[in-house]
């Protein structure tokens, strides 16, 4: 019989829920049920419910209800490309100075698309760079690879595991390690102690 993973226990570790994961509700639903089921806290996904723009709603819901807000999940989806503004490099920036307005500790960014030619090209460096500029941390989340059929899109660069790239701290989707058919404990591994964050999701890709 194989010998069980070292046990990894992260102290003081909170539960958040995220807003996207109440959809199609609202972001105001989501502080209501986070509330009301003893979560430590939300995960704003900033998209195109306004409320999940305003930084003074966000406040108001979050004294309101007495939960706070641990992390803001910057506009990267496709859906979102208008949010805040079209330039991605603004897009961190806002979410950036949310967070701090917040009290948030995390900003969780995607890599980006690979049509955003410059602004992969600066990806690395340019996350780095705000990093060290802010004690609040940007997490890199995983992500996967496009599929139709029997045919496979590269979307995301430099690439959609993070892994391969020197980022200061990263987030773990474990929906998205589904979807990528990739290991999850392998890219935990890989992460080490620069994983800042975990998506926990049921997902079977």
């Amino acid at each position: 019989m194989a010998e069980p993973r070292d046990v990894v226990r992260i102290p003081d570790a909170k539960v958040a829920l995220s807003t996207a994961s109440v959809y199609p509700e609202s972001t105001a639903t989501a502080f209501e049920i986070a509330a009301r089921l003893g979560y430590d806290g939300v995960e704003v996904m900033v998209w195109t419910d306004p409320v999940s723009q305003d930084i003074e709603a966000l406040r108001r819901l979050s004294d309101y209800h007495r939960i706070p807000i641990l992390a803001v999940h910057a506009p990267c989806l496709l859906i979102t490309q208008r949010v805040w503004s079209t330039d991605p490099w603004t897009k961190l920036q806002r979410a950036q100075a949310a967070a701090e307005k917040l009290g948030a500790g995390t900003v969780v960014v995607h890599p980006p698309f690979r049509w955003q030619r410059q602004y992969a090209r600066d990806f690395v460096e340019g996350v780095w760079r705000m990093a060290g500029e802010t004690d609040v941390r940007f997490a890199v989340e995983n992500m996967y690879p496009w599929r139709y059929r029997d045919r496979e899109m590269l979307a995301y660069a430099p690439d959609w595991d993070v892994t391969k790239e020197d980022y200061r701290h990263f987030t773990i989707d474990l929906s998205h390690a589904s979807t990528a058919r990739t290991d999850a404990l392998q890219m935990i591994d890989r992460m080490g102690d620069r994983l800042g964050h975990v998506h926990l999701a049921d997902g079977r890709g």
